[in-house]
């Protein structure tokens, strides 16, 4: 019997061993964005540009898992390369190499409660756009076409199914779509207006590829919707009351800030990238005795 139970627990072990690491999803969903954009869309980005901010992002995570003495993990920076390099333009490498270094240096220097705090992408956009006039967002290059808007889209519920996160997007969504025809119908706004709003490639991009990190979200469902309404309506108040066309992606590193907040009343286990993908929010899980 426990032979048999042994056994068992060795071929559970293989199979979580087999299954892909959500990240690889979102590195082919990300690199199939950025060729198509370069081939298709014409994106304004050089191609040293696109070298110089991997090679940033590479190197500092090298550096970094050096100094903190623990494993290189390559997977981690090309995602924060690939997100830069589709949401973030400079007129040099230099401003996109320097997003690259804060974000992946936030990952290991800025922790709460063994996770890091923000999106490392998300505050390396936000730390170059705010303090300095080199770099800008590009959410105009993605038009507003939707059939493309519902690619991203399906990519997106691919990785975030896999991840266990197709709860954050759909709620950013439907909490921010919410919001700005609510403000349409009180200004008497056609509601073509903000359906046309709501297909923004950049707006579903950030939907399912950054907010969704399943590191930088509460484990349990609740507080994880809570977060994802939050981000929403942050975003509404600085695009339509600040307006700032980039105000998603300060929203993100707000909602990041209080996360450790929200986090106090979650009990789920911390993700792991093994863990099986859910469709359905599950019970909290709580986390093993130490």
């Amino acid at each position: 019997m426990l032979a048999d139970t042994l056994q068992i627990h060795r071929i559970l072990a293989r199979l979580r061993a087999a299954r892909p690491d959500p990240r690889v999803f979102q590195i082919a969903a990300l690199g199939s964005l950025l060729v198509f954009g370069l081939t298709v869309r014409a994106f304004d980005i050089a191609y040293a540009e696109i070298a110089a901010t991997f090679a940033a992002a590479l190197a500092t995570q090298w550096t970094m898992s050096v100094i903190f003495a623990v494993r290189f993990e390559a997977k981690s920076a090309i995602i924060t390369a690939l997100s830069l390099t589709l949401l973030l333009r400079a007129n040099t490498p230099l401003p996109l190499m320097a997003a690259a270094f804060v974000a992946i240096a936030s990952k290991f220097m800025l922790r709460v409660n063994g996770k890091h705090l923000f999106n490392p992408a998300n505050i390396g956009i936000v730390a170059v756009t705010l303090l300095s006039n080199a770099a800008w967002t590009t959410p105009g290059q993605w038009g507003t076409a939707v059939w493309l808007a519902a690619a991203i889209a399906g990519a997106g519920f691919i990785v975030t199914y896999r991840a266990s996160r197709l709860d954050v997007p759909l709620i950013f969504l439907g909490t921010y779509a919410a919001l700005i025809i609510a403000r349409a119908l009180w200004l008497g706004d056609p509601l073509a207006i903000p359906l046309l709003r709501l297909q923004n490639g950049a707006l579903i991009l950030f939907a399912f590829f950054m907010v969704s990190d399943p590191k930088t979200t509460p484990d349990g469902f609740w507080p994880r919707a809570l977060f994802a309404a939050a981000t929403a309506l942050l975003a509404y108040v600085f695009v339509y009351h600040f307006y700032r066309a980039d105000g998603v992606f300060y929203a993100l590193a707000l909602a990041c800030l209080a996360r450790p907040l929200i986090e106090r009343f979650d009990g789920a286990r911390a993700y792991r990238w093994s863990d099986p993908p859910r469709l359905s929010p599950s019970r909290p899980e709580p986390a093993p005795a130490e």
